[in-house]
């Protein structure tokens, strides 16, 4: 596998020293099928019961581009927003070191909006799935650039065996080559590239027609403008997971509302 854009690579090393080290191929338990359970999985049926309008509001605490949000952003106050907005799900950004995240923040999101929450980490240990379902969260995202063929395949299986849906994310045709000849109950489209981070639409509209049958697509990053959201719509996109529009707004609810339509 090709290395990691740099600043992916230092996320990543950063999590493999706080957990340690970890071979996915050598000690996850062979990928298993998809079942029945997976794939009514309480993430995946909300977002498929609002199909072509379920928004995945984000909560995160800070990023790389944003720095730290922690001071901006009440979380309570963020996610009784969200709700009255009509959010779909709750993505919820656990990693702490460059997105001030916790499981602890999972946690709260959770318990206070009562929707279903996908743990957003760069996962590289068993032990940071199982502290996203001891968090309460439904779903947990595994960015493809990130392991090869046979490991996300493991990786999806570990997410499962825990009652967690995999919400595959993606960035061009390579990504999406690790997904052939298995089911998967969604798979995500990032558009921000992972090298400048700077976000473009127009490579997620181009790569929709790729992505798997069966699996819920979900666009992610860059969607600003109902006009957004109408055009991912448009290339058949079933959910919009929307976060720095939502969370920089001055009234999210209505911003909210504006992208549910």
């Amino acid at each position: 596998m090709s290395a990691p854009p740099d600043l992916l690579r230092r996320i990543v090393e950063r999590r493999r020293a706080r957990y340690g080290p970890f071979d996915a191929d050598s000690e996850l338990p062979a990928p298993a099928a998809l079942d029945s359970a997976a794939a009514s999985n309480r993430f995946v049926a909300a977002l498929a019961a609002r199909r072509g309008a379920a928004v995945i509001a984000e909560i995160k605490l800070g990023s790389p581009r944003l720095g730290d949000l922690t001071r901006r952003v009440d979380v309570e106050r963020q996610v009784d927003a969200y709700v009255a907005g009509g959010a779909a799900a709750l993505s919820v950004v656990v990693e702490p070191d460059f997105f001030h995240g916790s499981p602890e923040l999972l946690r709260r999101a959770r318990a206070r909006s009562g929707l279903p929450a996908i743990a957003k980490d760069f996962v590289v240990h068993p032990r940071q799935l199982d502290e996203a379902a001891a968090a309460g969260a439904d779903a947990v995202l595994l960015i493809a650039a990130l392991y090869e063929n046979e490991a996300l395949r493991r990786w999806a299986g570990a997410a499962r065996a825990r009652g967690l849906a995999p919400l595959v994310e993606t960035h061009d045709r390579a990504d999406l080559a690790k997904l052939h000849g298995a089911a998967w109950e969604l798979v995500g489209v990032n558009s921000r590239d992972l090298r400048s981070f700077d976000v473009d639409l127009a490579p997620a509209v181009a790569l929709r027609p790729a992505l798997p049958e069966g699996a819920l697509a979900v666009a992610e990053s860059g969607i600003a403008t109902g006009a957004d959201v109408a055009r991912l719509r448009a290339a058949g996109f079933d959910a919009f997971l929307v976060g720095e529009s939502l969370l920089l707004a001055e009234d999210p609810e209505a911003k909210l509302r504006e992208l549910v339509g």
